[in-house]
């Protein structure tokens, strides 16, 4: 098998500028400097005629493409925009009323911003090889995946959610990328162009594991990961859609746990659940260690560092509001957010939410992160805390605010950057760090 090639979506807007270091091959003529393209009329303006796409191909080895105004970290709480640098072609295509800007270049090249953007480079060399294996295989089940459906024409066929009028389960996942292999971010992985790509423990970490992916019953698998489990990780379908995936599953964030109290703990039960997240049990990802989090994380997640356990407070007004922003349903003021299912990790996929007008419920995780939060709560591990002013109330009162009390960051499935780094730093081979995350996959090797 060749190595294969990604197309990565860098942007969409109705107006973009690049800068072409170097010359490029356009409509055929040579380009370069700065270039405008703008979305009119279901098609793509530039040099004052209208195409139905545009490709700007580099001519010289070392020419690069400017793209300014990216946005990133979009929806979370560190969004924000960037000029970013790009190697390979630049596709451009008009859809839906935008532009989109799409990157085709080598996955191996890919891979090493990828690992520089999700991760800083200072972190341990053998959890960046273990992050190059995971960022690959799941590129490439994802590129083999988009091929599948659009030779079967089935883009059209998947349905990401259910509902009826008393419930909301929806996921999200990556099936409506029709145009591109990928996104360039959280989304899908981190893509942040060559900026981010010049560091010489990266190269090495993508260089020494060229090829390899992890492999479950013949299949490459979805190696998914989080910034931090809180303890537990989760299992495929609590997140995405009800499909069994052998080395995604819930354990614990340790090797080889004594038998503690943690151990005997039903996190799907609620009540077990409570003491799960009202605790600090021993994990990999159980560090506040500022030294070992600042060599792993870039800058804006830093911004936030209670990974592991968490807290945050809504005024019954704001609670109210935001969730009827979010969902376009006038539940009155809020009485109660009940856990209906939780996953193996304590994630709530099901949550009631009771309203003194209507009560529906909601979910998978991401769903309920997205509903409960201006951005994106932490995680969907968390348990309720009802507050009242004054001496505790009927149990249909309205509060006067809640308390939410949580466990992780991210979806929690698969790998753990932040226990992965940790383990990196005491120094387990990146063959223990993939073994440990994804229990009976096997390290294989599809091209040299």
């Amino acid at each position: 098998m060749k190595e294969f090639k990604v197309s990565v979506c860098v942007l969409q807007a109705t107006k973009l500028s690049v800068g072409l270091n170097g010359n490029f091959m356009a409509k055929g003529e040579t380009v370069s400097g700065t270039q405008i393209v703008e979305y009119k009329d279901g098609c793509i303006l530039w040099n004052d005629n209208l195409y139905q796409e545009l490709s700007f191909i580099p001519q010289q080895k070392d020419a690069t493409i400017e793209v300014y105004d990216v946005k990133i970290g979009i929806n979370f709480h560190w969004e924000r925009t960037e000029t970013q640098t790009f190697k390979g072609a630049m596709n451009m295509l008009a859809d839906n009323g935008k532009i989109c800007a799409i990157n085709i270049l080598n996955v191996e090249d890919y891979l090493i911003s990828v690992i520089s953007s999700e991760m800083k480079a200072t972190s341990p060399l053998e959890f960046l090889k273990s992050h190059a294996v995971i960022s690959r295989s799941w590129l490439i089940a994802q590129i083999e995946k988009r091929r599948k459906l659009l030779k079967n024409n089935q883009n059209n066929t998947f349905f990401s959610f259910h509902k009826n009028d008393h419930s909301l389960i929806r996921w999200y996942d990556r099936e409506d990328h029709i145009l591109f292999d990928v996104c360039a971010d959280d989304h899908c992985q981190r893509y942040q162009g060559i900026q981010r790509a010049d560091n010489p423990a990266v190269i090495q970490a993508v260089n020494e594991t060229r090829g390899l992916v992890l492999m479950s019953e013949g299949k490459i698998c979805d190696a998914r990961f989080s910034k931090c489990c809180g303890g537990m990780m989760e299992q495929f379908d609590a997140c995405w859609e009800d499909v069994n995936m052998p080395y995604l599953v819930g354990k614990r964030d340790v090797i080889n746990p004594d038998a503690d109290a943690y151990d005997k703990l039903d996190l799907t039960e609620e009540n077990d659940a409570k003491q799960w997240i009202q605790s600090n049990p021993p994990a990999f990802c159980n560090t506040s260690n500022y030294r070992v989090l600042s060599n792993i994380l870039n800058a804006y997640d830093t911004e936030t560092m209670d990974f592991y356990r968490w807290e945050l407070t809504y005024k019954q007004a704001e609670l109210a509001e935001l969730i009827n922003k979010k969902t376009k349903i006038d539940f009155g003021e809020i009485i109660d957010l009940v856990p209906v299912k939780r996953g193996k990790s304590g994630r709530i996929y099901m949550l009631k939410i009771v309203g003194t007008e209507r009560s529906f419920t909601i979910g998978k995780e991401l769903e309920i992160r997205r509903v409960l939060s201006t951005t994106h709560l932490k995680s969907s591990a968390f348990i309720v805390q009802r507050n009242f002013n004054n001496a505790k109330p009927p149990t249909d009162s309205v509060p006067d605010s809640f308390t939410l009390k949580g466990a992780g960051w991210g979806h929690g499935v698969g790998l753990c950057q932040i226990g992965a780094a940790v383990m990196g730093e005491s120094g387990y081979g990146y063959q223990e760090i993939l073994s440990h995350y994804y229990p009976g996959a096997q390290i294989t090797a599809i091209y040299e």
